[in-house]
């Protein structure tokens, strides 16, 4: 059996992040499942951090690339998430004629500064690259190459105007759930995305799903209670 491909995104301002995140994929899942993060030290075949507030921003691009344009992947900003569900539901949702499938967010961030003082700004599509379940195959993504990305804006990549409309295909938004953008559901998402910022930090200790996050974080640790 071929392992679930998932690609994560890896800040070392995160780094307890990535790994409760890592622990709640592993826990949960029924098939083996390979995690590679995107280093910073993997930078270079993307030209580096351009803009945005991760060294990953551009490089969860690459995937397909980096996969020889072969099978599927998945592609989670990992550190700054965590799943409560078997992995493998998510990626029975693939469709073959798309080139990729995100739950698209259509909303205006409450939130315009996030941690550790960054600018958390408006734009459209916001978040939709995120979570990306990846045909890596389709050949609209055959033009994306380092050199292609390292040119590239970050607008043209993270709205995908590289790919026509018709390929973008849609998730169900239990699966990219942003954490405090959105009221709280009566059911709990199968991915809680705390995108202004995790429990970690001190001013968001007490953020929605907060107790979710460090039970998992006793749980990677094994600590009891």
């Amino acid at each position: 059996m071929e392992p679930i491909r998932l690609y994560c995104g890896s800040d070392k301002r995160e780094a307890i992040g990535l790994s409760v995140f890592c622990s709640s994929v592993w826990s949960r899942a029924s098939v083996p499942v390979s995690i590679t993060p995107l280093t910073e030290n993997l930078a270079h075949l993307w030209g580096g951090q351009r803009d945005g507030s991760n060294q990953f921003i551009f490089g969860r691009f690459l995937i397909p690339y980096l996969q020889g344009y072969k099978g599927w992947a998945i592609f989670a900003d990992g550190a700054d998430m965590l799943v409560l569900d078997d992995i493998a539901n998510l990626w029975a949702l693939r469709d073959d004629w798309k080139a990729v499938q995100v739950v698209k967010h259509d909303y205006q961030t409450k939130y315009p500064i996030k941690y550790m003082g960054a600018i958390n700004e408006d734009y459209p599509r916001k978040n939709w690259s995120s979570l990306m379940l990846i045909n890596c195959a389709h050949f609209a993504w055959r033009k994306i190459t380092p050199e292609y990305v390292e040119k590239a804006t970050g607008a043209n990549l993270h709205r995908f105007q590289f790919i026509d409309e018709r390929y973008i295909g849609e998730l169900p938004t239990e699966w990219n759930f942003l954490v405090s953008e959105f009221p709280k559901p009566e059911i709990t998402p199968k991915l809680l995305h705390y995108t202004i910022a995790i429990p970690a930090f001190g001013d968001y200790a007490e953020c929605d799903y907060a107790t979710e996050w460090r039970r998992e974080l006793n749980a990677a640790m094994n600590i009891q209670g």
